[in-house]
C-alpha cells in the first residue's frame, strides 16, 4: 500500500482559505454532527418566531384590548367617584357608593383600610398597564392590588375617606391569554417533531456513506448503496467510483510486480550459478554481496507493495496477546526485545477487529528497526476503550524531530543520524510500520524515549 498522503489530505492542502469562522469562544457551543447542526438550525428559527409571536402578541394585543377594557370600567369607577365626592355627608357618601355599585357588579367600601400602594404578581403581564390606566383615568387613586385571586382592589382618596372598590379581574384584562401561547408551542413542537423525522431520514444515507468510507480506509469493503437527496446520491456514486478504481490500482500493481519479480529473480538466479561455477575470491565474495543486497531490495519492496494489509479481512483477536507472542517470537530468535507496559484498561473489552498478519509484520518491523541501530528494544501495549497503543523503544541515537515525518517515507534512509555500524536497511521498515496503520485508519508517531534515550515508534489504532 501506498504511503503518499491521503486524498482528503491532498484535498485540504490544496483547498482555498476556509471563510470567516465562529469565535473560539462560540465554537465550544457548537454541536459536532451534522444532525445536532441540523437541529439547532431547525430550532433556533421555531424559538425565535415563538418569541416574537409572544412579544408581538401579549404587549401589543393583549396590552391594547386590557387597556380599553379598564379604561371602560374606570369611566364607571370616576362617575361612582364624582358622585362619593358629591355627597353631603358620610353616610350618605356610603348609601351612594352602594346603590350605584351594586348594578355594576362592584364592592364599594367607606371608609376602606387599603390597598395603600400597588402590588402585582412577577408573572402579571398585564398588570401594569392595568394600574397605570385606572391611575390615568380616575383621580385620587392611593392604590391598586392585584394579588388577589380573580379579583382587583383599589383604594382612592375622597373627602368623605378612603374608598375601597373591587372587581372581578376578568373585566379589565383578556381572559386566558396564555391559551395562544399553549397553542403556538404545540403547533411548534408538533411540526418539530415531524421535521425531526424528516431530518433523520435524510442524514441515514450520509452516515452510511461515512461509515462505508470509514470501513474502506481499514482496509475493509462494506456493501453500500447510494440513496437520499440528489446531492448525497451523487457523493455516493462518487465514492463507489473512486472506490472501484483504488481496487483496480491496487490489483494491477500487485500484478505488475509479480512480473517484476519474477522477471528480476531469474536473471539473478542465473547470476548465482555462474558466481558458484567461478573460482572463490576477493571480487566473486563482494559479487555475491551485490547480488544479495539486490534480492533483499526486491523482497523488501515486494512485501511493502503487496499491500498485505489490505488482502485479508479483519478479525476478532486480544491484541496484548499478539504483541506478546511477537516478542517472544523475536527473544526465542535471538533478538535483544524484551516486555515493556502491557496494560488493558478497555473495562472488560479486550479484544478488538485487527488483521494479525499485518500487525505482527509492522511491529516486527519496527523491532527490527529499533535493533538495526541500537542495542535493544523493549515492547509495551496499552488497550483502553477508545485505541491501542503498541510502542517499540530503542537505546539508539533517535531521529531528530524535523526529519522524523521523512524517516516514514518509503526508501527514506537517514544514516547520517542513526548509527552506521549496526547494518543499513533499504528504508522500508517505518514505511510499512505505518501503511499498516494507516490500513487500520490509525498511524505510527515518533518520539524520544524517556526509559532508554533513542527512539520511540508507536502505532496507535483506534477502535
Amino acid at each position: 500500500m501506498s504511503s503518499d498522503p491521503p486524498v482528503s489530505a491532498k484535498l485540504a492542502t490544496a483547498a482555498p482559505p476556509a471563510g470567516p469562522r465562529a469565535p473560539a469562544g462560540m465554537r465550544r457551543f457548537v454541536p459536532r454532527s451534522l444532525y445536532a447542526r441540523a437541529a439547532l438550525i431547525l430550532v433556533v428559527p421555531v424559538v425565535a418566531l415563538q418569541i416574537v409571536v409572544s412579544v408581538t402578541v401579549i404587549q401589543r394585543l393583549y396590552e391594547d384590548v386590557t387597556r380599553q377594557m379598564t379604561g371602560s370600567l374606570a369611566v364607571g369607577l370616576a362617575a361612582l367617584v364624582e358622585a362619593v365626592e358629591a355627597a353631603p355627608d358620610a353616610a350618605a357618601a356610603r348609601r351612594t357608593a352602594a346603590e350605584l355599585a351594586a348594578p355594576a357588579a362592584v364592592t364599594a367600601t367607606l371608609p376602606a383600610e387599603g390597598p395603600l400602594e400597588d402590588r402585582r404578581g412577577l408573572g402579571d403581564l398585564s398588570g401594569r398597564t392595568v394600574i397605570g390606566t385606572l391611575r390615568e383615568r380616575i383621580p385620587g387613586v392611593r392604590g391598586v392590588d392585584l394579588t388577589v385571586a380573580r379579583a382587583v382592589r383599589v383604594a382612592i382618596d375622597t373627602r368623605h375617606g378612603l374608598l375601597g372598590v373591587e372587581f372581578d379581574r376578568r373585566r379589565v384584562a383578556a381572559s386566558n391569554p396564555h391559551q395562544l401561547l399553549v397553542l403556538t408551542a404545540f403547533t411548534s413542537l408538533l411540526m418539530s417533531g415531524i421535521a425531526f423525522l424528516f431530518l433523520r431520514n435524510q442524514l441515514r444515507p450520509i452516515r452510511r456513506l461515512a461509515q462505508a468510507a470509514e470501513a474502506f480506509g481499514r482496509g475493509r469493503i462494506v456493501p453500500y448503496r447510494p440513496g437520499g437527496a440528489v446531492e448525497v446520491r451523487a457523493a455516493g456514486s462518487a465514492f463507489l467510483d473512486m472506490r472501484a478504481r483504488i481496487e483496480r490500482q491496487i490489483e494491477q500493481r500487485t500484478l505488475m510486480l509479480s512480473g517484476v519479480s519474477h522477471d528480476l529473480r531469474t536473471p539473478l538466479t542465473r547470476l548465482k550459478l555462474n558466481l558458484a561455477l567461478m573460482p572463490e575470491d576477493e571480487d566473486t565474495r563482494a559479487m555475491e554481496r551485490d547480488i544479495a543486497e539486490m534480492q533483499a531490495l526486491i523482497d523488501a519492496f515486494l512485501a511493502f507493495a503487496r499491500s498485505d494489509a489490505l488482502d485479508s479481512e479483519p478479525e476478532l483477536v486480544v491484541p496484548l496477546d499478539l504483541v506478546r507472542q511477537i516478542v517472544d517470537r523475536g527473544a526465542r530468535a535471538g533478538q535483544a526485545v524484551t516486555e515493556g507496559r502491557f496494560e488493558d484498561a478497555s473495562g472488560g473489552k479486550g479484544v478488538m477487529p485487527l488483521r494479525p498478519a499485518a500487525i505482527t509484520r509492522a511491529v516486527e518491523n519496527l523491532i527490527g528497526n529499533a535493533l538495526r541501530y541500537g542495542s535493544r528494544a523493549e515492547v509495551g501495549a496499552v488497550l483502553s476503550e477508545r485505541a491501542l497503543v503498541i510502542s517499540v523503544e530503542d537505546d539508539g541515537p533517535g531521529i531528530p524531530r524535523a526529519r522524523r515525518e521523512e524517516a516514514m517515507r518509503p526508501f527514506s534512509r537517514l544514516d547520517a543520524a542513526r548509527n552506521q555500524d549496526s547494518g543499513s536497511g533499504v528504508g522500508l521498515g517505518l514505511a510499512i510500520a505505518a501503511d499498516v496503520a494507516r490500513s487500520h485508519g490509525g498511524t505510527l508517531r515518533l518520539g524520544e524515549s524517556a526509559r532508554l534515550g533513542g527512539l520511540k515508534a508507536e502505532l496507535v489504532l483506534p477502535r
